[in-house]
């Protein structure tokens, strides 16, 4: 297997950023604002580049000068040894670095020892303390590219998530936990991932008991696998509330030249095994994790001078919730973090942390979430313009006396020289309920207002003014001249109305519409007067509500409905006509008729659902020699145009047949008639067929229809389809016949799509059913075909049904 080896000196050109031309929009001409999105997205991604590559040189230049300081060599000869060390282990030289930078012993030669030529075995370093495993290819992929990303972790927290979003589609993990040895003995949790805060916090401190897996592996130096849970519960202590939230979970040591003090656990929501695989990938990660957890650099130790123990006791005795932060900056000079100089008690609660000691932490430390909140952007916005920022108002559970209560916080941001102040202000009951009058106003587009009638002033919310369009500079409107702001066909009302509030102190609920900037507003003004102790109008206190967006979408409804009431009348007088012209022109017979010795009976019946009537159609007449022509055939579409089309068809294909046309002859001509037709997109399908009387043969032919039902003897079976085409699909049809000897006795059902598909039942199943029903018993007797139609039509018909049922009679019934 070869692999890509990452050389920075080759690739890395910090000096080399690529920019594209922008070609000046012409005089008048607006920008093109995708093209220059397009732009500035390529750039930024080529600045993430380059950002990654300085990153990576750094870890190699890291990684070359531990070798050198260890071994003694030169720079190019520690370049050099890294280069075979990763082609030896079939690492990219990023790997190896990392592998390097975790586990090189910071031992200096003694006095008078040479320092160990390049070439020799000791020192180990880099994959020589690392088993000789062979790992898959595609887990050396993995990790190469775990390589890669560990560039951009900053934090423990941050190589939590980034392991995390590494192993969850490879081997399923759901949660990452990173411990570090205490000096008690005991574990402390440094970064986590997929798990909330109150579960981080309550594991945050494990104590130094025996049977806690995690300690065990770092006791032992090796990887505890645990993949059954139920088993390792009865004798070890499993992290997690409860333990089965995890049903398998790996606790792997982060190697190390001595004792290790890094535990990385791997917990998954599945259960099963760790395969030789995963065992394989995990050890390599634990093995990159080391260069990058010993390359963290380590934050300014906070210094505990009388200042800062002063400051800690001023924030000791505030009573509120506050913070004093001080950034923490990356090599560019942005902050990537802040450090809590001094914090009170109540901001331990608030963010979770409660009994912690916050003050020298990091504030990522123990809400890595944060960076998602806005308070995060106002913090960084304060530092850098020094505008104080102040959050929107936030609910926060407090437990007091055992009883859970929500109260009413907003976050204060303040720059105080290169530090922050953050101080969380609770909100008294007056607050939260003046917050919530102004939800309710706003969620309901309503104001109150209020007109003393003695002083003749007014006051109005601030939704009255929305909703007014009105200049709150401009004040509000006394009352009497409220009607001025109405439309002229709604003022008088609204004036009497008033009046009638004034002097008679009658309430009033009344919808008028005013003319605004945004157009005309539906509003709704509800009045009461106080009257004082003689009974005269002194106050009035009124609500007014924009029914603009209700009355827009009832007059949308009267619309409509009058819509849906016009088309239906038309659609009703429609099938009316459509359906006398189908019964003019297929009229029923009431009982059997007899044609060449054949017994027909024919039934048509329209579609129940809907307002239109399809082109169903039957014949069955007696041609000038004899014979029978039946014919059944069905029109694509409904309505007037389709029992026209109907018409049409079933005219001219008795009047081709009559003059001798051929079966075959006459389909192609009806498929001519339709592509010349006025509806030129029209369709049909049908079956046509001539009945010879003296042989007893049935000759047929179809154009995308279903075959007719034959039953003989008690068996049924479909006559074999001849080639046929659709009716007005191609200028180029093909049409074949087929025949089939009647015998006594025998029965011949043609029939109409309708008979058969319903929806969703397939067509399969339908003729399935059908000739199921005719070959039932009791099937030939008299009235049979309206028992068929019973059997097989369900309560409500979507499509036209029409069937024609032909007997021949037997000997003993001619």
């Amino acid at each position: 297997m070869s692999k890509a080896v990452f050389e920075p000196a080759r690739v890395c050109d910090a000096q080399r950023v690529t920019s594209e031309p922008v070609t000046p929009a012409e005089p008048g001409a607006a920008p093109d604002l995708v093209e220059l999105a397009k732009i500035v997205a390529r750039q930024r991604a080529e600045l993430d580049r380059l950002r990654d590559q300085a990153a990576m040189s750094a870890v190699v230049e890291r990684a070359k000068g531990a070798v050198m300081a260890l071994t003694g060599c030169s720079a190019d000869a520690a370049d050099e040894r890294l280069l075979q060390r990763a082609k030896a282990a079939r690492h990219t030289l990023l790997e190896e670095c990392w592998i390097t930078l975790g586990s090189l012993a910071p031992t200096a030669p003694g006095p008078g020892e040479a320092a160990e030529p390049l070439g020799t075995d000791t020192p180990c370093f880099g994959s020589d303390v690392l088993p000789e495993t062979a790992a898959p290819d595609d887990v050396a992929v993995a990790l190469a590219r775990l390589g890669q990303a560990l560039v951009r972790v900053m934090t423990p927290h941050d190589l939590a998530r980034c392991l995390l979003e590494h192993l969850a589609p490879d081997m399923a993990a759901d949660a990452i936990m990173i411990y570090a040895r205490r000096p008690d003995g005991g574990l402390g949790l440094i970064g986590h991932a997929g798990i909330d805060d109150q579960l981080a916090a309550q594991w945050s401190q494990v104590p130094p008991l025996s049977g806690i897996p995690a300690l065990d592996a770092l006791r032992r130096g090796e990887p505890c696998w645990l993949e059954d849970v139920a088993t390792h519960e009865r004798r070890e202590l499993l992290i997690g509330d409860p333990p089965e939230r995890w049903r398998s979970r790996a606790w792997l040591p982060v190697p190390a030249a001595g004792p290790a003090h890094v535990c990385i656990g791997v917990l998954r929501g599945r259960a099963g095994s760790f395969t030789d695989r995963d065992q394989a990938h995990l050890r390599g990660v634990t093995g990159l994790c080391a260069g990058r957890l010993r390359a963290f650099d380590a934050p300014p130790e906070r210094t505990g001078d009388a200042t800062t123990d002063a400051v800690q006791a001023l924030f000791d005795a505030l009573p509120i919730a506050a913070m004093l932060l001080t950034p923490l900056r990356d090599a560019s000079g942005d902050p990537e973090d802040f450090r809590v100089e001094a914090a009170t008690t109540r901001a331990g609660d608030l963010l979770g942390r409660a009994g912690e000691e916050l003050a020298g932490r990091r504030l990522l430390e123990f809400r890595p979430a944060l960076t998602e909140e806005p308070l995060w952007q106002g913090c960084l916005r304060t530092l850098t313009t020094g505008e104080p920022y102040e959050s929107e108002p936030f609910a926060h559970e407090e437990v007091v006396a055992g009883i859970a209560a929500l109260s009413t916080y907003s976050a204060r941001v303040a720059r105080l020289d290169d530090a922050l102040v953050v101080s969380w202000i609770r909100h008294g009951s007056s607050d939260r309920q003046e917050q919530r009058l102004a939800d309710l106003q706003r969620l309901g587009n309503l104001g109150w207002a209020n007109w003393n009638l003695a002083t003749q002033e007014a006051s109005w919310s601030t939704q009255v003014f929305a909703i007014f369009s009105r200049d709150p500079a401009h004040g509000p409107v006394r009352l009497t001249a409220l009607p001025e702001l109405a439309l002229p066909e709604d003022a008088p009302a609204l004036t009497r109305a008033v009046r009638a509030l004034l002097q008679e102190g009658r309430a009033f609920d009344l919808p008028f519409r005013v003319r605004t900037s945004g157009g005309i507003r539906h509003l709704r003004l509800v009045a009461e007067a106080v009257a004082d102790m003689h009974g005269t109008p002194v106050e009035v206190h009124g609500v007014v509500q924009d029914m603009t967006a209700r009355r827009r979408a009832e007059l949308a409804l009267v619309e409509s409905e009058q819509a849906i009431l016009t088309q239906h009348d038309v659609l009703q007088a429609e099938r009316t006509l459509a359906s006398r012209l189908q019964q003019a022109l297929l009229p029923l017979a009431n009982r059997p008729v007899h044609l060449a010795g054949l017994r027909v009976e024919v039934a048509y019946l329209p579609a129940q659902s809907g307002v239109h009537v399809g082109g169903d159609w039957f014949s069955a007449v007696e041609l000038p020699d004899g014979d029978a022509l039946l014919v059944v055939g069905d029109v694509a579409g409904h309505g007037v145009d389709a029992v026209a089309t109907m018409a049409q068809l079933r005219f001219t294909a008795k009047g081709m047949v009559i003059t001798g046309s051929s079966l075959t002859g006459a389909l192609a001509r009806l498929n001519t008639l339709l592509l010349h037709s006025r509806d030129s997109h029209a369709t049909a399908t049908m079956v046509l067929a001539r009945y010879e009387h003296r042989q007893r043969r049935l000759v047929w032919a179809q154009a995308g229809h279903p075959p007719p039902l034959l039953l003989r003897d008690g068996e049924v079976r479909y006559l074999d389809r001849p080639k046929g085409m659709l009716l007005g699909a191609t200028a180029t049809p093909v049409f074949e016949e087929a025949e089939c000897r009647l015998l006594p006795g025998d029965r011949l059902v043609l029939f109409t799509d309708g008979l058969v598909e319903h929806p969703p039942e397939s067509i399969d199943r339908g003729l399935e059913r059908l000739a199921d029903a005719v070959a039932a018993p009791h099937a030939e007797g008299p009235g049979s075909l309206g028992q068929l139609l019973a059997r097989m039509l369900p309560d409500e018909r979507r499509d036209d049904v029409c069937v024609v049922d032909v007997r021949v009679p037997r000997m003993r019934e001619v």
